[in-house]
């Protein structure tokens, strides 16, 4: 598995500016094949979709849509600049999501991802988090929605691929469809063109991140009717979607949706995607067949110096319902943190979800799972 490096040397913080305008780009999968689409995406998730999460979900989808955990500008201007973008080849379709609130340092940001070979450039303005409060930007900045606008502009010039925007449906007093149309399409104005809709307001005071994931009502039919007064931008619903069904009922009305947490803990449901969404076939026939497929990029990363938890914590609900579940789970949770653990480890979980033998009573497959 190829890891995607810039091509050029990594640079230091001084000289980034000035590198930027003349670093050749490097190749990028382009969006104008309709399997590049937006029709179906995994969520940003911080802490969850780094690079071995990503690599891991295309064993079971080829074409959703992947998302990076949010980077802030601040680490790419002024820290380690390989860390935070590199991505193995086999991602793409893949974007990297950026946090920031200055028209200059995001637009240089954007540029670096493009010359990194990101498929998408996407801008945060659902997080709610104090951390990223503090920094202005956000959630928060819904409440500027020129200052969105002027960003995006500033992202598009800087680079050639898709830039895009991640939002909720409001913060803290706008109770209003009317204001969530105005900063739609105010911000459309500086040349966004695909929105990414959380179906939930964000309180920026009062509730943690995860109590804004949960708490503050859904209310789809706001994004839906987005899609009817904006027709000509590409709107993906986003929020406690669950399962694929549920994908069918609002592709009924938005061009595309986002799968974050639903993803995560049960990623198998990602093995239908690409036959059900993009009408080609399954990338696995089974779970284990998924993860045997994994194995050599498992083994690169042991040998790079990796542990294999960085990799199989995000494999952790692969099996999630079935047939000796808990005890891979536990396995892994288990063994898979020690510095001398190898791919071993996960085979020796996958053993215990073998098919119980004929004879077998109902309540032992039971205890099993």
């Amino acid at each position: 598995d190829a890891l995607c490096y810039p091509p050029y040397s990594l640079l230091s913080a001084a000289s980034l500016f000035s590198e930027l305008t003349v670093a050749p780009k490097a190749l990028a999968v382009t969006d104008s094949h309709p399997l590049h689409s937006w029709r179906f995406s995994t969520a940003p998730c911080m802490d969850w979709t780094d690079r071995h999460c990503r690599r891991f979900w295309r064993t079971l989808t080829r074409h959703a849509r992947v998302y990076t955990e949010m980077v802030t500008t601040g680490a790419l201007l002024h820290g380690d600049v390989e860390r935070h973008l590199r991505f193995n080849e086999e991602e793409h379709p893949v974007a990297l999501q950026l946090g920031g609130a200055s028209p200059a340092d995001l637009a240089a940001c954007a540029k670096l991802g493009a010359n990194w070979g990101y498929d998408e450039i996407n801008l945060n303005c659902g997080c709610p988090s104090d951390r990223v409060q503090s920094g202005r930007f956000g959630a928060c900045l819904m409440a500027e929605p020129e200052l969105v606008r002027d960003c995006i502009a500033a992202m598009r010039d800087a680079c050639d691929v898709p830039v895009t925007i991640k939002h909720r449906i409001g913060i803290d007093q706008q109770e209003s469809y009317s204001e969530l149309a105005d900063f739609v399409g105010t911000v459309s104005h500086g040349g966004a063109e695909v929105f990414i809709v959380h179906a939930r307001k964000a309180w920026l005071q009062g509730l943690s991140p995860k109590q804004n994931r949960e708490i503050p009502p859904l209310n789809y039919d706001w994004v839906y009717q987005l899609k009817r007064d904006f027709p000509a931008l590409t709107l993906v619903i986003n929020g406690g979607i669950e399962t694929l069904d549920a994908c069918d009922m609002h592709l009924e009305h938005v061009d595309g949706v986002m799968l974050g947490r639903a993803a995560y803990q049960n990623p198998w449901l990602l093995n239908e995607v690409d036959e059900r969404f993009f009408g080609v076939a399954s990338s696995s026939q089974s779970r284990a067949q998924a993860v045997e497929s994994l194995m050599p990029y498992i083994e690169a990363q042991l040998a790079n110096g990796a542990r294999l938890h960085h990799v199989v914590r995000h494999m952790l609900g692969l099996y999630q319902g079935q047939y000796g579940g808990r005890q891979y789970r536990r396995h892994l949770s288990v063994n898979a943190h020690q510095a001398t653990s190898s791919s071993d480890v996960l085979r020796e979980a996958i053993a215990f979800c073998s098919a119980p033998q004929q004879d077998m009573t109902r309540a032992d497959v039971a205890l099993k799972a």
